[in-house]
């Protein structure tokens, strides 16, 4: 089966982003993808890290998921949407929602991001702390799709390699991580972490990105790409806004697992 990995650049304006998602999930469909994985903060990024509380929602309401749940069924796609600011009953903060549709309009899963990204950038006037407006996840998910058992993750989390682990012990054969890089990790890092999770795992990685400049003047990296259970790079898309598509061959998958059983030497 083919999946898809969507990039997109996002800008302070949830109905035009709603527009480029659905174009980009409308040729991801019409490429045979039956799943489609969005970046990261793909429904909005702001001039400011606030902004994003003004379009948070509740879980199961609001433009930005009944626009997910109405496209999942209308092009019976599977679609692992990024991430979804949703609201917090108590808290000031949001949380970092990827949230999982089946092919029939379903909300089946819900992973929030675990790790956060707070960090000066080395050598660069660039300083980030998402855990003021953002609040952590704790939980780690697998959920099984036609495409095959995925791990979820997003972007900063794949600095995490026991995270990975963990996926991988629950049976992922898919991980998934919606990225919103920015360009100096992701010159110096993106495709080297990507490839070392896929590798150690022997999973196939889906990894769409944010690429371009952004409403409060920041750049991020794209390069959105597929890598397979063996560190191979399927497709990649390196700026600008597209779709990158590749088949996902678990019966490939399952006897290089055999043939190389690395994951059954583990002893931690």
């Amino acid at each position: 089966m083919k999946a898809a990995a969507l990039q997109m650049n996002t800008i302070a304006d949830v109905r035009a982003n709603l527009e480029q998602a659905r174009l980009l999930l409308e040729e991801a469909r019409a490429q045979g993808a039956s799943l489609a994985v969005l970046p990261e903060n793909f429904p909005f990024m702001g001039a400011s890290k606030h902004d994003k509380l003004t379009v948070a929602e509740k879980e199961g309401s609001g433009p930005i998921q009944d626009f997910l749940s109405a496209t999942a069924r209308r092009l019976s796609l599977w679609i692992v949407a990024g991430t979804v600011p949703l609201q917090i009953e108590g808290e000031k903060r949001v949380s970092p929602a990827s949230l999982v549709y089946d092919a029939q309009g379903s909300l089946v899963a819900r992973y929030d991001k675990i790790h956060l990204y707070d960090v000066d950038v080395p050598n660069r006037s660039e300083s980030y702390r998402e855990s003021a407006t953002v609040a952590p996840g704790r939980q780690s998910i697998v959920i099984d799709t036609p495409v095959g058992r995925i791990g979820l993750a997003v972007c900063y989390d794949m600095r995490f390699p026991e995270l990975f682990r963990r996926l991988s012990k629950e049976g992922a054969q898919i991980f998934t991580l919606p990225s919103a890089f920015t360009v100096p990790t992701g010159r110096a890092h993106w495709e080297t972490l990507l490839r070392a999770r896929a590798i150690e795992n022997l999973c196939y990685v889906i990894a769409p990105g944010q690429s371009g400049f952004h409403a409060d003047g920041r750049e991020t990296y794209g390069d959105s790409m597929i890598v397979d259970y063996w560190g191979r790079i399927l497709g990649r898309l390196p700026r600008g806004s597209g779709v990158v598509v590749a088949d996902i061959d678990l019966a490939a998958q399952a006897r290089v697992r055999e043939e190389f059983p690395a994951l059954e030497h583990r002893v931690l």
